[in-house]
């Protein structure tokens, strides 16, 4: 079969696939009581089911590991994936703690190092397992913290990780495409549920944490070999563009408010849009459109040379800077959020739980 062929069917299918999975999920949600109730700063409506995380893992995974059989890449890469996700659910079920999660992210993140798949810049082995553990272990996290809106971790999720794929199928390293492109698919494919009013299914840790990771993955073995240097981890940053910026926000808000870091809240850039916009559909069809932007961004970066890639880095900071500024500017941030901590807002207006911003 054509490889082209293969990375469409990785797509298609896990798209496919979720809509068989996902119904399963709610319905087991509801007969185990696995489900988030509306509590503290969540505020929507009604108990909704988790296990959307674990429905998209088993519509993506499997495939990926069909297609790419006879691939160790893929191999450890999903089951490092498979076995985040076990974690995530399992936190959102009863409550790990943070360091058991980072624990799990950090053995995530040695296996890669240990199977070559982890940054492989420097001379030494152990700055590139430190590089290695920082990337994924910063990146799980905040795909993890930018599941606090229906619709935003899988939009994003998504599209970064069809990023992650486009990076991989234009470095000719097809195989590490399929990982990320199923995810891309079954990501998409959930939003039909996510999206729905009220939400359907949730996607909880079981899902925020192996979608960062896979993302991670992917674009850290695909210019391990490119010769860029520490070039290589600001060219890639834009296909994770808009979760740095979020993670960074909620960073630079809590810390000039006086407000611990770890504590859930309503003050991401999600919900920022959602006073502006009305609702969750909007918010993911904006994230969707400027992480697409990035996305491109990123794999063009990847092609450039070293002095253009350390110039635009400069550029997207400068910007990126600029972006938390003007959310954070007082009157712009006063009207973004109003609505969002209206204790009397709508149900349809209401935000996915962040309950993973509680212990991480």
């Amino acid at each position: 079969m054509p490889d082209e062929l293969q990375l469409l069917l990785a797509f298609a299918l896990a798209a496919g696939a979720v809509q068989v999975t996902v119904p399963l999920a709610i319905r087991l949600a509801w007969r185990t009581n696995f489900l988030d109730r509306p509590v503290g700063y969540k505020r929507h409506g009604r108990p909704t089911p988790y296990l959307g995380g674990l429905a998209v893992m088993v519509a993506s995974l499997p495939l990926a590991l069909l297609i790419g059989v006879g691939s160790s890449d893929v191999v450890l890469i999903a089951a490092c994936a498979i076995g985040l996700s076990l974690v995530g659910t399992i936190d959102d079920r009863v409550h790990l703690g943070p360091l058991t999660r980072v624990l799990a992210e950090f053995a995530a993140a040695f296996a890669l190092w240990q199977g070559g798949l982890g940054w492989a810049l420097f001379d030494e082995g152990v700055l590139n397992l430190a590089l290695t553990s920082v990337w994924v272990i910063g990146l799980v996290n905040a795909f993890n913290l930018m599941d606090n809106l229906d619709g935003a971790t899988g939009t994003v999720g998504g599209v970064s990780a069809a990023g992650a794929a486009a990076l991989a199928i234009a470095n000719d390293k097809l195989i590490l495409a399929l990982p990320a492109l199923a995810l891309s698919g079954a990501c998409l494919g959930f939003l039909r549920f996510n999206l729905a009013r009220p939400a359907r299914i949730f996607l909880g840790d079981g899902g925020s944490m192996p979608v960062g990771f896979v993302v991670a993955a992917t674009l850290m073995a695909v210019p391990a070999e490119a010769g860029f240097g520490t070039a290589a981890v600001f060219a890639v940053v834009p296909i994770v563009g808009l979760v740095v910026l979020d993670t960074t926000l909620v960073v630079v808000s809590r810390l000039r408010r006086g407000a611990g870091i770890l504590t859930g809240g309503r003050d991401h850039v999600t919900h920022r849009l959602l006073g502006l916009l009305g609702s969750p559909a909007a918010v993911a069809g904006v994230l969707g459109a400027v992480q697409v932007v990035l996305c491109a961004a990123g794999v063009l970066l990847a092609d450039s040379t070293i002095v253009t890639v350390f110039a635009a880095s400069t550029g997207y900071v400068l910007l990126g800077a600029a972006a938390i500024v003007a959310l954070e500017w007082p009157s712009v941030r006063d009207a973004a959020l109003a609505p969002a901590l209206d204790a009397n807002a709508a149900p349809a207006l209401s935000a996915t739980p962040a309950q993973q911003e509680s212990g991480s």
